[in-house]
Parts: C-alpha cells; sequence; structure tokens
C-alpha cells in the first residue's frame, strides 16, 4: 500500500497526490524523520505539522488501526543533531544530562494528559514510547478547523451564546491539568481547534520549560496571549498564568482581535474593545475578562472556579445597588483603588459591574444618563471611549476617515487606533510575506486609509502585518559562540540544530560554520540550518612504554 506523506491516503505509483497535491518524491530535510519512517513497528511517519523548541509534530498512519494519527517527537534545539536520513538522535555528551531531564519531563507531562483523555476540551493522547533515543507521543487526529479560522468565518467575532458553550469544558480541562500539577501556558487562538461535532480542543501541548524564559529551551510565547510573568526569566507559572491565556483567547472570540502584548500593556494596560461590542456583552462578562487579563497577578482571577463563576453569574441587582451606594459615598485614593475587593476583583472590575448594574436597575433612560456623565470603562477599555459619549450625545455628521496605519509596526498601529474614535483594529488571519515591509510592520489594510467611517462612527479596519522577506540571508557565525549564533539565526527567522566537531582552529564550544550553507547563502523563512560547533581540538592517542 503506497500512502501519500501529506495527507496518508493512498496513491498507487503516483508521484503527485490526486487529494492535496503533496509531492511524495521529496525528501523531509534532516533533523526531521524521514519520510515513511515507521515508529514501534506501527506508525508510518509523515510530513511535519509544526514544530517548537522542544518537539516537532508529524501526520502519521496507525497500520494495525488503519486510521491518520499525529505524532510528536521529542527534540530540543539546540540538545541534539540527526543527520539527513538518520532515525537516532544523537545527543552532546556535555547536553546529556539536560536533555534526559528535559524528555523526562515530556512524557511525565503527556501522560497527565493522556489520563485525561475523558476530558472533551483536550487532545486524546493514546500511546508514549522511547525510541531512536528519544521520545514520541500519539494523538488522535480528527476533522478539525483551526479556531481562528472558525471566528473569521462567523464574521470575525462570536456571541456571547456561541462562546460560552465552548470555553466552558476548556477551562475545566485547565483546571483538571492543574490539579494534576501540570498547566497548558500556551493558551491561544492558534492552539485551539473546532471539531466536527462543534467542540473546541486544545493543542499545542509543552511543557513548562517551553513556556517561560531562561530555560534549556527556545521558548515559544504567543504574543497577545502569553501572560506578563511569561517573559521574565524563570518567573514560576501557575494556573493564574493559564487563566490570562485563556481570557486572551476568549477577548479574541468575542472581539475578533488578542490584547496588546503582556510587555507593552505593562507600560498601557487598557483592553481596545469597541462601543458596539461592549453592548453586546452581558456586563458580568465584560467584567470577568477585565479580571482575567489584569497585567499585574496580584489584581487577576486567582482560580478557575472564580473565572467560571464570573463568566455565569451575574451578581443580584440588590448586592450591585449596595456597591454602587458604597462606592459612590466614599472618596477613593488612589492607593485605595489599586486594592482589591473581597471577591478578588479591581476597583476598576468594581465599577464596571457597577455601571452593568445600573442598566439593570434604572432602564434605559437611567444608562443614557449614565452614559452621559461617567463611561464605567474608563481606564480598562480604551480606543472607543469618547465614540461612546458622542453616540449617545448627538448623531452629527462629523465626516471622519480610516487613519493610515501602513508602514507602522503592529504595536504601534494598535496604539494609533486606540486614539482613533470608533476604530478598532483587527489583524489578519495570516501574515504575509514582503520584500517592501519588513517583519512585524503592517503592510496592507481593509477599509483603505482614507475610506469614509460610517455615521455611527465605529469600523473595524483589518491590517495585514509583514513577515519579513521570504528568503533569508545567512548570517557570519565563525568563531561566535553557540548562543550568540542561534540568537542570530533566530532573528532572521531561521531555525538551528548544531553538530559536534574536533577544530584545531577555535575553542570548544565556538562555532566553526555551516554544514551545508556559507555565509551570505539565502534560505527560505523557517528553514532549519545545521552549524558545526567545535569539541576543541583532537585529543592525541598516547603510546604505552
Amino acid at each position: 500500500m503506497a500512502l501519500c506523506m501529506g495527507c496518508m491516503q493512498e496513491i498507487g505509483d503516483r508521484r503527485f497526490c490526486p487529494e492535496c497535491g503533496f509531492d511524495n518524491a521529496e525528501k523531509q530535510q534532516a533533523p526531521f524523520l524521514p519520510y515513511r519512517t515507521v515508529l514501534a513497528n506501527r506508525y508510518i511517519v509523515g510530513a511535519g505539522i509544526d514544530t517548537n523548541g522542544e518537539s516537532t509534530r508529524y501526520l502519521c498512519y496507525d497500520k494495525q488501526t488503519g486510521d491518520i494519527a499525529i505524532v510528536a517527537e521529542f527534540l530540543p534545539v539546540g540538545l541534539f543533531s540527526r543527520a539527513e536520513g538518520e532515525t537516532e538522535v544523537r545527543v552532546n555528551y556535555e547536553n546529556r544530562l539536560v536533555y534526559n531531564k528535559l524528555k523526562d519531563d515530556f512524557i511525565n507531562y503527556y501522560r497527565v494528559v493522556a489520563d485525561l483523555r475523558e476530558l472533551s476540551a483536550l487532545m486524546n493522547v493514546h500511546n508514549i514510547f522511547e525510541e531512536n533515543n528519544t521520545a514520541y507521543v500519539i494523538e488522535d487526529s480528527e476533522d478539525y478547523i483551526p479556531f481562528e479560522e472558525y471566528v473569521e468565518r462567523s464574521g470575525g467575532s462570536l456571541d456571547w451564546d456561541v462562546a460560552r458553550p465552548l470555553f466552558m469544558p476548556v477551562i475545566s480541562a485547565l483546571e483538571a491539568l492543574h490539579k494534576r500539577g501540570v498547566g497548558h501556558y500556551a493558551i491561544s487562538p492558534k492552539n485551539m481547534y473546532i471539531t466536527s461535532s462543534g467542540k473546541l480542543k486544545i493543542s499545542g501541548f509543552a511543557t513548562e520549560n517551553e513556556r517561560k524564559r531562561g530555560t534549556s529551551l527556545k521558548s515559544q510565547l504567543f504574543s497577545g496571549a502569553a501572560a506578563p510573568e511569561q517573559y521574565e526569566v524563570a518567573f514560576p507559572l501557575d494556573d493564574i498564568t493559564d487563566i490570562y491565556g485563556l481570557c486572551a483567547t476568549l477577548f479574541y472570540a468575542l472581539t475578533g482581535h488578542l490584547p496588546k502584548a503582556a510587555p507593552e500593556r505593562l507600560k498601557d494596560s487598557r483592553l481596545l474593545m469597541s462601543t458596539t461590542t461592549v453592548k453586546k456583552l452581558p456586563p458580568h462578562v465584560v467584567s470577568a475578562l477585565a479580571n482575567g487579563l489584569q497585567v499585574e497577578r496580584e489584581n487577576r482571577i486567582t482560580d478557575f472556579d472564580e473565572l467560571r463563576s464570573q463568566l455565569s453569574v451575574a451578581h443580584t441587582a440588590k448586592a450591585i445597588q449596595d456597591e454602587i451606594s458604597r462606592t459612590a459615598s466614599m472618596n477613593i485614593s488612589r492607593s485605595e483603588k489599586e486594592q482589591k475587593s473581597r471577591n478578588g476583583m479591581s476597583r476598576v472590575s468594581i465599577v464596571i459591574i457597577a455601571a452593568a448594574a445600573t442598566f439593570v436597575i434604572l432602564g434605559i433612560a437611567g444608562a443614557i444618563l449614565l452614559m452621559q456623565n461617567q463611561n464605567p470603562f474608563l481606564g480598562m477599555f480604551g480606543g472607543n471611549q469618547n465614540a461612546t459619549q458622542e453616540s449617545t450625545l448627538s448623531t452629527e455628521w462629523t465626516g471622519p476617515t480610516v487613519p493610515n496605519y501602513v508602514g507602522m509596526t503592529y504595536e504601534e498601529a494598535v496604539k494609533a487606533a486606540g486614539g482613533s474614535t470608533g476604530v478598532t483594529l483587527m489583524r489578519a488571519y495570516s501574515d504575509e510575506h514582503s520584500d517592501s515591509y519588513k517583519e512585524g510592520v503592517v503592510m496592507a489594510q481593509s477599509p483603505a486609509a482614507g475610506s469614509k467611517v460610517s455615521q455611527d462612527g465605529n469600523i473595524v479596519v483589518s491590517v495585514t502585518v509583514s513577515k519579513g522577506a521570504q528568503m533569508r540571508e545567512l548570517p557570519k557565525i565563525e568563531g561566535q559562540s553557540l548562543d550568540q549564533v542561534s540568537s542570530d539565526i533566530a532573528a532572521q527567522g531561521l531555525l538551528a540544530s548544531a553538530e559536534y566537531s574536533y577544530s584545531d582552529k577555535y575553542a570548544e564550544g565556538r562555532v566553526i560554520g555551516y554544514k551545508n550553507h556559507q555565509v551570505g547563502d539565502t534560505v527560505e523563512y523557517g528553514t532549519n540550518i545545521t552549524i558545526i560547533v567545535s569539541k576543541g581540538k583532537e585529543p592525541t592517542a598516547t603510546t604505552a612504554p
């Protein structure tokens, strides 16, 4: 039986698959497993799906069941080497202890995930084994739709009634993981999928070593969803960290865009949410998002049960009336505003809830009066505060136009949109390569700059961000340290793996050069480059007298 390595469908003697178009004459580039490698005398390995600093996932075919599955291979960047065509992982002598510790962490982590397979939000892990001096995990493969694509197909955002049943099982799954002593720490739209049965599934599993700075692995953090503490070196991660990522992903589902990256939010913590979105969401949901996305950990929701409660139940009218009366009679000092209330929420969240309750208690007339005198989201949700008042106080057309964001970095564009009344910035589903715009710079927008904003003063602007040039030039590396070279190559959007060799010219740990390339060569973005690292001078054999 001849299988296509791109989709695992039978293709006979064809080179190009009629189903997916994959060229089956190609070879899988080292250090990744060669096509058609058989693992555990059962799983036929196909094309790579994705990779991070800890592991690589491939499509595979289960000869025993006839099912298509996914195999994750432990491949810690910088700690191993594997030549093209080989399956055995070679570990440098000086890295063997670190490598084995990380491999044990990887295996133990997935054992926990496998034990929780009954939870609907977790990928089903049904086999873990060691082979080729590394470890493998087999996951089920279903017909999944990437969550970002699902949201895009749904008009760019989800209603709360749609999002709620999707996310509640995810809360339970994360809660169960943390009770077993592990977390996910990379909950983001890119690691979520919708099944054919309409359930939300978590993917992108990795140990804590991969999800924070300062470990032996090259960290993979998802901008906008990674919590501030993940950017600190070796900061302990916990359930509060995953609560941030989950709330950021829910924020994306409800608004169509992620919050700003955590380092930016430490300078300006506002969340960009359009007036239209705020109006259509239940007030207690807006409040829960505000509390779950606090940049200061001590102000954030502290456990999943509290998050579930805040997302599920609005406070009673009497309780909120009491809170309104209490807070209205107090002259709140700056220090008091920074303190948490008794239920763990920040003062700004209490103001949000108080405003929401006023809508319920006073009715439409009272709501309008409140909006005229005080914006309850001031200081938390930026970029549309004036639009709220203007839409209430005046319907006079002022003729605003869409600003030009092309040429700005994405962070600069988000900041600029925050100062533009009525503009909600949404990042396109996928970034694109460009020879004209540097990586991270907005290369296109829709509607175009100068377009008229509708009379209600609110508009969503979709921006496409450049991934930089598709072809990258290899930098000079001879004589430099391995850490410096790895950093320089990563800055070019490339991956690096190392092989070791004796050298009379370069000291131990210094880079000799590229294995199959030369300085100045251009390679495609995302290519894995092999570099040769010196083991020092070759020992001289001694002869016994």
